[in-house]
């Protein structure tokens, strides 16, 4: 429409129409962030200009039944709701006033935290000392007395909901006598009531009055979102993902739904069968948002059909294109993703972890476990593609993008550009070294497994420790990159390995002296002894 608009302002011929082409690049420009005021100051003006006589009435009325000009009224609310997003709440309050708007008056009040204010119009109307304009004129165009009746009765019980939301200690004798008011056809008075017991844990109550409301109201997706929060509190996940199913077909973009879904799936053995309780002890229902952790070795995960893995997987691919941000999503499909195989995707979802969540929890952003199966699918390949293939056709050869030499490039990428320049721990370094190894950059994976031995309990230990433990585990790991050293060393061309070695022998057996009775502390020397020797 901006083009169109942008011709017409620019050559106003005519009032009626100059006017409509202006409220329209307002209603254009009210959903950018950068020109919502300037659009709400361009409504007002218009509105303002309005009774002047800068034109005729033949020029206003000449394009009358062409152009849908609203009347000065409809577009005063409209500023008002304009108002009321900006927060300018008391200006969107008076015009709200004015035009006996009395429902969102009493929105605005209970946004200003005046609820007493609130409750009184609401009583008002109530008992007919005031009416909405909006009521009056839909009453008048009632046909017949049996539907005035029904318009009454539902704007009645409308108003007793309202006056629960306001006074939670009577909440639910209002909204059960706005249910017996509608003749039982209230779905905001049940899902009203529905809220109120789910906030208060008793969820039993919540799930049979949101049945009820989403019954009579099946396309309102919040209801069904809370009835299927309230399924998984009783751990009905026949129902719960039946009710984020739902969710999804009515809102595609609803992201929590869709993760929420997954997690149902995850948790049915059986689509319709519910896993055995045991098998739900580490999965911890954390209100919206649930947290998957699933591990091949656990016998949870096993009585889980491929088929509701990927179900899940897919889920969470949908659910993640409308919650980019939102890491612990992110998590959930890194991890589903790795159960089913595609190896690819959890490399990707994990970047995605560590880009969200490093600068918070330094390298706990890093699932290590992850990490190194990613490695490991990758180093199981043989380095040759010419070997990794069949028969040795590389050229007509279709690579796996999840393992060997189809995922080496997309993991390369996860060490270099994303985690190490972002966070590192010792288990990081040597998973990176490992995968430096399997590629004969000996130089690299050589300083791989030192900067991962430096950061490590050996490398990291002061002088005047006392904890025996910790000790003894230093000393597997200064045995270990001396044999990593004595291995790799003499690949790397101009690598003073035996310099190096020797520094870190020298640099730990000083720092600690403490130890040398232990029965560990003889082994050190034998090394230290075996370099002089080497170098003799």
């Amino acid at each position: 429409m901006s083009p169109y608009v942008s011709r017409v302002i620019s050559h106003p011929r005519n009032w009626s129409v100059h006017t409509m082409a202006l409220l329209l690049r307002s209603r254009l420009e009210s959903s950018r962030t950068r020109t919502v005021e300037r659009s709400t100051l361009q409504l007002q003006a218009l509105i303002d200009q309005m009774p002047t006589s800068d034109s005729t009435l033949t020029e206003r009325l000449l394009y009358f039944h062409s152009i849908p000009m609203p009347s000065k009224w409809e577009m005063e609310r409209e500023l008002a709701m304009r108002f009321l997003q900006l927060g300018v709440v008391k200006s969107a309050l008076e015009i709200f006033e004015r035009l006996e708007m009395w429902e969102e008056v009493v929105k605005c009040w209970g946004v200003l935290e005046r609820p007493e204010k609130a409750i009184t119009i609401v009583r008002d109307l109530l008992e007919g000392r005031i009416a909405e304009a909006e009521e009056v004129l839909s009453r008048a165009k009632a046909t017949s007395i049996d539907r005035r009746q029904i318009h009454d009765k539902t704007r009645e019980a409308k108003l007793w909901c309202i006056l629960g939301d306001l006074e939670p200690q009577n909440a639910v004798e209002h909204y059960q006598r706005a249910w017996t008011l509608s003749n039982e056809t209230s779905g905001r008075a049940m899902r009203s009531l529905g809220g109120y017991y789910f906030a208060r844990a008793q969820y039993t109550d919540a799930i049979s009055c949101l049945k009820r409301a989403v019954a009579i109201n099946p396309l309102l997706s919040r209801s069904w979102f809370i009835l299927g929060c309230a399924c998984m509190r009783v751990e009905d996940w026949e129902e719960a993902k039946n009710a984020f199913s739902r969710c999804v077909a009515i809102d595609e973009d609803d992201g929590e739904s869709w993760n929420n879904l997954a997690s149902m799936y995850l948790r049915m053995g059986t689509i319709g069968k519910k896993l055995d309780e045991t098998s739900d002890d580490e999965q911890q229902i954390r209100g919206r948002m649930l947290g998957v952790s699933l591990d091949s070795s656990d016998d949870a995960t096993k009585s889980i059909p491929f088929s509701n893995k990927m179900l899940a997987f897919r889920a969470l691919k949908q659910g993640l294109r409308f919650s980019y941000e939102n890491w612990r999503m992110w998590y959930n499909y890194m991890v589903v993703a790795m159960d089913v195989g595609e190896l690819s995707e959890s490399c990707r979802a994990l970047g995605r972890v560590v880009e969200e969540t490093s600068e918070k929890v330094g390298a706990n952003s890093v699932d290590e476990d992850v990490l190194e199966r990613l490695v490991d699918a990758v180093t199981r390949a043989p380095l040759n593609p010419d070997e990794a293939a069949e028969g040795g056709d590389t050229a007509n050869v279709v690579m796996n993008p999840n393992e060997g030499h189809g995922l080496l490039r997309r993991v390369t990428d996860l060490f270099e550009r994303i985690i190490l320049p972002r966070v590192s721990s010792p288990r990081i370094f040597r998973a990176h070294a490992r995968l430096l190894t399997w590629q004969t950059r000996w130089d690299d994976a050589l300083k791989a497994y030192l900067d991962g031995y430096r950061c490590g309990v050996a490398g990291t230990m002061e002088k005047g420790e006392t904890d025996v433990a910790k000790w003894r585990e230093a000393v597997k790991e200064v045995e270990e990159i001396i044999d990593i050293l004595r291995n790799f060393g003499p690949r790397a061309e101009g690598f003073k390995w035996r310099l190096q070695g020797r520094s870190i022998l020298r640099t730990f057996i000083g720092r600690t002296k403490d130890f040398e009775d232990e029965p560990e502390w003889n082994g050190l020397a034998e090394l230290q002894d075996d370099f002089r020797k080497e170098e003799n």
